[in-house]
């Protein structure tokens, strides 16, 4: 259990962290001044369009950026108060994959063909200490029986490619959580299963939750699976936080023009409507972006004010930011 204390203290917290890309002889801004914190046994949804940079935060804040990528990040992650830019190769190895680990979106390339399962869960146990063979085999098939894997003693002896995609998003949901990670990263883990198989994996992710007081940062684009997993939601548009706070409040009343639009695009279970809503436009691509609201472009609500300057993230109350000059007041309709 987690002491009370402790859970108003973050984890991991993000200052101003940005990442950069050189491309064509100049260096572009992919992530900007990006402030973002979990604190201890919380889930906090990173929610945007594909491409907004959410995965990058991701693989930025573990290192984990493409291998032969010009990139340069700063600002800072503090992560118990170490500052995970700061640290040696060989002290992000032992952080990466036994206090924070990932789940990446497509288990399939994330699993290696010529090994079974078993070997595989082993292998991430073996990299975080000293352990005699019985024990790597317990600890892996204890792994992906809390994964709720059926037979894991048979799947354990099985590849991934003998595996269904359900099972294979599982099995790697296992390695992530089989050294007793205290912060897991899920990068929408949930994007190639079908809604039932969705629902019992967002299930498993809550359970173990609960039971471990793992904290989550949940990367995804759908609103339902923030709503299902997720304590607090923060939107990412073009690298940028534009609205944090409660997934409830920001659910039912979002405040960022962009944030409603994204949510109004969602067809409702209740009732038909005669057209769907949509988000005109596309994001501003890389170097293209220009002084003020980075949304102005496709904005219902734009004013001349939006084209000029950029908003800052303003606080409307304690727990809740927003980055709008003119943000939307009241539920949706």
């Amino acid at each position: 259990m987690i002491d009370p204390a402790e859970r108003t203290k973050p984890l991991l917290e993000l200052r101003g962290f940005t990442v950069d890309f050189r491309r064509n002889g100049r260096w572009l801004r992919v992530i900007d001044n990006v402030d973002l914190s979990i604190a201890h046994g919380e889930s906090v949804g990173l929610m945007g369009e594909s491409g907004c940079g959410k995965s990058t935060t991701a693989n930025a804040v573990l290192r984990l950026l493409p291998a032969g990528t010009q990139a340069r990040v700063s600002g800072s992650a503090l992560y118990e108060g170490r500052d995970l830019l700061r640290l040696s190769s060989a002290e992000m190895r032992r952080v990466r994959g036994r206090e924070i680990t990932l789940i990446p979106q497509d288990p399939l390339a994330a699993l290696n063909p010529l090994f079974t399962i078993g070997v595989q869960v082993r292998e991430a146990v073996a990299a975080h200490g000293r352990h005699t063979n019985s024990e790597l085999r317990e600890t892996a098939l204890r792994s992906l029986a809390r994964v709720r894997l059926d037979a894991p003693e048979m799947r354990a002896r099985q590849y991934p490619h003998e595996l269904s995609g359900g099972m294979r998003q599982r099995v790697v949901g296992a390695i992530a959580t089989a050294c007793g990670p205290r912060l897991l990263i899920a990068d929408e883990p949930t994007t190639a299963l079908d809604v039932t198989l969705q629902a019992q994996y967002l299930d498993m992710l809550a359970e173990l939750k609960r039971d471990s007081g793992l904290s989550m940062l949940f990367i995804t684009h759908d609103p339902g699976v923030v709503a299902r997993l997720c304590d607090r939601v923060a939107v990412m548009y073009a690298g940028r936080i534009v609205e944090s706070g409660p997934v409830a409040q920001i659910l039912a009343a979002p405040a960022h023009w962009y944030t409603r639009a994204l949510l109004d695009s969602i067809p409702p279970l209740d009732r038909r409507l005669p057209r769907l809503s949509t988000v005109a436009g596309a994001p501003p691509k890389l170097g293209e972006i220009v002084a003020g609201c980075r949304f102005a472009a496709r904005c219902a609500r734009v004013a001349s004010a939006c084209h000029e300057s950029e908003p800052g993230l303003t606080s409307s109350t304690v727990d809740r930011a927003v980055r709008c000059w003119f943000p939307a007041v009241g539920p949706r309709a």
